[in-house]
């Protein structure tokens, strides 16, 4: 099979498309008769690296199957032992959180959970303005001096050493995380961590919330041991899933292993729509249907995430734990408001960062630093995360304020910009630094930019990277085949995300029929779309600002490789399939 799909070099969008790297033909076949399925379906699992002893739980992943002893991540039951004494004992316990959704959700459960088994909890999320990232020494104490005798942060404090030392003879401090560790473990309690470099657990791909539901099933277990249930009921651990399962989306995990376990049975929670402030999240975002990974990631996500950014930092973290439904509904509705003013801001930063980007580019830099005084510290990782999108480099946009740089950066795969920006910060040029391969926060004086930047360029080496990046295409599909059917089998795949990439498909030579912009608007595309051979399809493009992908399929004329994703629909009890389209090239 030649390299690049259907010969595309430089699509409408101007990426080239290639094919999925396939695993051998005979896995496939394999699959597909060992479970009943299609061969389309077989090749897709093989091209997955899915064995046909792991296919049955990668197609239906259980926490039976999957979740893994708690105890194999180091401290754990130092963790577990601390918090079960605490409740026991009716000790009030503090809870230190983030202001993003992995530090609500995490916070949210924690917070629940130690409720439900009568603890008094207090808890913090920090100002992203006024206090930064991760746990501070003020906010500590002042729940240490309400009371609290253990104090848990939570998807903060691998690196709270400084905020630890004038704590330890008020409190016991636990830190439940999942953020890069370097050096010496923190002389605290409990340092729950996979990616501690001690850590053996093989866990290194959870993220802070799936680190704490590990903590809360091995608090329930010492409790179970010490009797503590006699006479009580035991909390519902799985009723807790989908706080883990937006918090995994939304931290952009990969979604193999046991990801897919908390994700798959997460969404399932939270189509009951028992806990108010995700049932009154869905309702602001519109969504009747039952959730999915990508409502999460593009609907619920960044809602609880503006107020963070731009808002009273704890508000999300508010509306997750609200008991009422009414007060649930206010909240919901204010961050829809405050989601809206992020929209705003960042589209102004964006503006301008783009501008600022390409010249970069053009002055021959291989990794974009982008920083300006007045642009608000909120958006500034949405807005790396675009210009990452647009050109396929690492990106890092910065506010400065008062000759201070404070940003955030996103990269891309196989680049590992949090091992940068700790290097960075190790050599002196940080002030602050930290984060994950793909995302990282930093913080310097803002004439240290420059030496910043060349050293980026020397430590990542990414000078090599095509300009946009190569959509990666699974298969051909003929229209008459691109059934309600095939959706559905199809989706049996998901969820998709990180590390599971929903399958992309060509529809070769097809035609618009007709077409036409729906939605607030017109973001939106509605196509009717007919193949060589016969068959129909609706298909739609998302986000469809003018360019030469929207003026194609606008103004029909010759044929054309839609690429995109088949995917099943429900509206009003009817499902029926529809192609989403990602790209195009003439045919």
């Amino acid at each position: 099979m030649e390299m690049h799909a259907l010969g595309v070099m430089q699509s409408l969008t101007g990426r080239r498309w290639t094919w999925r790297p396939g695993a051998e033909e005979r896995l496939g076949q394999r699959l597909a008769q060992e479970l009943d399925l299609p061969e389309l379906m077989g090749r897709l699992l093989a091209s997955r690296g899915v064995t046909v002893e792991d296919a049955p739980a990668f197609l239906d992943p259980t926490l039976r199957a999957l979740l893994p002893d708690p105890s194999s991540i180091i401290d754990m039951d130092a963790a577990a032992t601390r918090l079960a004494e605490a409740v026991m004992a009716g000790e009030p316990v503090g809870v230190f959180g983030d202001y993003d959704v992995d530090g609500a959700c995490s916070a949210a459960l924690l917070v629940s959970l130690l409720r439900e088994l009568g603890c008094t909890v207090y808890y913090h999320v920090p100002d992203r303005i006024l206090e930064g990232y991760g746990p501070n020494s003020e906010a500590l104490r002042a729940m240490a001096e309400r009371g609290a005798r253990v104090l848990v942060c939570v998807d903060c404090g691998t690196a709270g050493h400084e905020a630890f030392a004038p704590l330890h003879n008020m409190a016991d401090i636990v830190v439940l995380d999942h953020h890069k560790a370097e050096g010496a473990p923190l002389p605290i309690r409990a340092l729950v961590n996979p990616n501690r470099l001690e850590c053996r657990s093989g866990l290194t791909h959870i993220c802070a919330a799936g680190v704490t539901f590990l903590t809360c099933v091995a608090l329930v277990r010492v409790l179970r041991k010490r009797g503590f249930f006699a006479g009580r009921r035991e909390p519902d651990l799985l009723s807790y899933l989908d706080l883990v399962a937006l918090a995994t989306i939304c931290d952009v995990m990969p979604l193999t292993g046991l990801n897919r376990a908390f994700v798959t049975q997460g969404l399932r929670v939270m189509a009951r729509r028992a806990r108010p402030g995700i049932a009154a999240l869905l309702d602001v975002a519109k969504l009747g249907e039952a959730p999915t990974a990508m409502n999460c990631g593009f609907s619920l996500g960044p809602r609880i995430n503006a107020a963070g950014r731009i808002a009273q930092a704890d508000m999300g973290l508010r509306l997750l734990l609200a008991g009422d439904a009414a007060l649930a509904a206010e909240l919901a509705q204010t961050l829809d408001e405050v989601n809206k003013q992020r929209q705003l801001v960042e589209a102004e930063v964006s503006g301008q960062a783009m501008a600022m980007a390409e010249a970069q580019l053009e002055a021959g830099h291989s990794v974009l630093l982008l920083a300006q005084e007045g642009w608000h510290p909120g958006v500034v990782g949405i807005v790396a995360g675009r210009m990452k999108e647009k050109f396929n480099r690492p990106a890092l946009v910065a506010g400065i304020t008062d000759g201070y740089a404070k940003g955030s950066g996103r990269s891309v795969p196989g680049v590992d910009l949090g091992g940068a920006i700790i290097a960075a910060r190790q050599s002196g040029l940080l002030a602050t630094g930290g984060g994950h391969p793909m995302a990282a926060g930093f913080s310097l004086r803002a004439e240290a930019l420059e030496p910043f930047h060349a050293f980026l360029e020397e430590r990542l080496q990414t000078g090599t990277l095509p300009m946009s990046a190569e959509l990666v295409v699974d298969g051909l599909l003929g229209l008459a085949g691109a059934d309600t059917t095939l959706a559905q089998l199809v989706a049996r795949l998901g969820p998709f995300g990180n590390g599971n990439a929903e399958p992309l498909f060509v529809l070769p030579r097809a035609r618009v029929v007709r077409a036409g912009r729906i939605g607030k608007d017109g973001g939106t595309i509605r196509a009717m779309v007919e193949g060589e051979g016969g068959g129909r399809l609706k298909a739609l493009l998302f986000r469809a600002k003018d360019g030469p992908l929207a003026a194609a399929l606008e103004n029909p004329g010759a044929p054309l490789h839609l690429a995109g994703h088949l995917r099943a629909e429900s509206w009003q009890g009817r499902v029926s399939a529809g192609f989403f389209i990602t790209d195009a090239a003439p045919a």
